[in-house]
């Protein structure tokens, strides 16, 4: 499980120091992709597999479509692991999160994956999720 948020830099490359306490999981390789709520989302190679099988069987029964599916293939990437445990984040990915070179990043878990965020929109999307947790009150 990955859990936990971690305060990271983006170097000038794109890369990325992955937490060390994410790395044994993830280790020699991983996979990149869109997510949701415009975040980087990393999976381990296992769960990867899983969610591909999940997704084909989710276009065959009509519950997702086909152009969906593209997208996130066609934006999904291997990375391997670097020997300071940092991966690279393609362009297409940073664009997408609105991450950019030389900045501040935000790695949070989330149980079966990790997600790269820009800061603020991780902000925003955790205040609405503890709003929700919390219900209105009123």
């Amino acid at each position: 499980m990955f859990v936990g948020v971690h305060d990271r830099q983006l170097d000038p490359k794109g890369r990325l120091a992955l937490p060390a306490s994410f790395r044994p999981r993830l280790e020699p390789r991983c996979f990149l992709s869109i997510g949701r709520d415009k975040c980087v989302d990393v999976l381990t190679a296992d769960d990867f597999e899983e969610f591909a099988r999940e997704s084909m069987e989710k276009v065959r029964k009509g519950e997702m479509s086909l152009n969906q599916q593209r997208a996130q293939a066609s934006n999904t990437f291997e990375v391997a692991i670097d020997a300071q445990g940092r991966i690279n984040i393609e362009e297409k990915l940073r664009e997408y999160a609105g991450l950019t070179l030389n900045s501040r990043v935000l790695v949070s878990g989330n149980y079966n994956r990790i997600e790269i965020w820009d800061p603020e929109r991780h902000e925003r999307v955790v205040l609405m999720g503890i709003e929700q947790i919390a219900g209105s009150g009123e």
